[in-house]
């Protein structure tokens, strides 16, 4: 199958000489949800306003559902929602004339059962006479993506979609996009919530200084990089670690009170009872034991940093 997006070799040098993408290239499949993570001026909102025909190309090609993006934008544009990180609105308008508005900003024909199914879904319905100036942080930026969905796009952007809102209305918004994937609609976000990402996403791009690191599925990027840690904190302190434990990826804090296992990514895999058998044959008593996993956090930062 075809991707919904196909990004080629795709360039954005500015005016003033500052090269905001480098080559990129990507492609998006229908129905997923993709998370792009990347440090502030990565090139995340450059990426996203050239595929939604906001901002011209340097060079390279984007294809939306098989059309050009420049040479076809009127066909690109409509199969595109855009959920910006500015909170822009009309104010002193209802919530429900503002969705039904931008329906018709994309020539579609009015048609008030979908609009109310999208307000039901993004919990605004009780709030649809509503003027916006009167409503929450959280609840503009659900009206942002219910005036996004009003013309039935096949994509949704979502620029930093959960900037500024609560971790209950975020979580509400994360139930949302979800609701959104099954009903077909692709969903591309950026993010500085790491957490965000690995709640929602199905793949993962990192991107920065205006390359794409990586993208990777979720799981296999957390099983790739992703690495385990057996804590063993002990109840006397030692002055070396025991000879027994060499060689078994084991290291002891500079206090000599924690013994530190690394396994995962093919470190020290099935080592943890030869590591639990060589403490206790080195006379070591433990007075507790931790597991740790790597997150999506500690991975990002790692491949940025790699990258510095």
């Amino acid at each position: 199958m075809s991707p919904i997006v196909s990004i080629q070799n795709l360039t954005k040098t500015y005016a003033n000489g500052f090269q905001a993408l480098k080559g990129v290239n990507l492609d998006i499949r229908a129905g997923e949800i993709l998370a792009l993570l990347g440090p502030n001026g990565a090139g995340k909102t450059t990426l996203i306003s050239i595929v939604c025909g906001l901002a011209m190309p340097s060079s390279g090609t984007v294809l939306v559902g098989g059309h050009d993006v420049v040479k076809e934008f009127r066909q690109t544009r409509r199969l595109i929602g855009l959920v910006p990180q500015e909170l822009t609105t009309d104010q002193f308008e209802t919530v429900w004339n503002t969705v039904t508005f931008s329906r018709g900003l994309h020539g579609e024909k009015p048609n008030k059962a979908l609009i109310e199914q999208i307000l039901k879904d993004l919990s605004l319905w009780e709030k649809r006479d509503a003027k916006l100036r009167e409503l929450s942080g959280g609840m503009k930026r659900r009206v942002l993506i219910a005036k996004a969905l009003a013309h039935e796009p096949r994509i949704l952007f979502l620029d930093e979609p959960t900037a500024g809102v609560d971790v209950e209305l975020r979580r509400g918004m994360w139930s949302a996009i979800d609701r959104l994937r099954e009903t077909g609609v692709t969903v591309i976000l950026t993010t500085h919530y790491i957490e965000e990402a690995e709640e929602m996403a199905d793949r993962i791009g990192v991107i920065r200084d205006g390359e794409l690191l990586l993208v990777e599925e979720k799981a296999a990027l957390m099983q790739t990089l992703g690495r385990k840690q057996l804590r063993l904190e002990l109840k006397e302190p030692v002055a070396a670690l025991p000879q027994d434990l060499e060689g078994l990826n084991v290291t002891l804090s500079e206090d000599g009170r924690e013994l530190v296992h690394e396994y995962g990514n093919g470190a020290g895999e099935g080592q943890i009872g030869q590591v639990l058998a060589a403490v206790e044959r080195a006379g070591l008593s433990i007075k507790d034991v931790a597991t740790r996993q790597s997150s999506l956090e500690d991975i990002f930062v790692s491949l940025v940093e790699a990258r510095a």
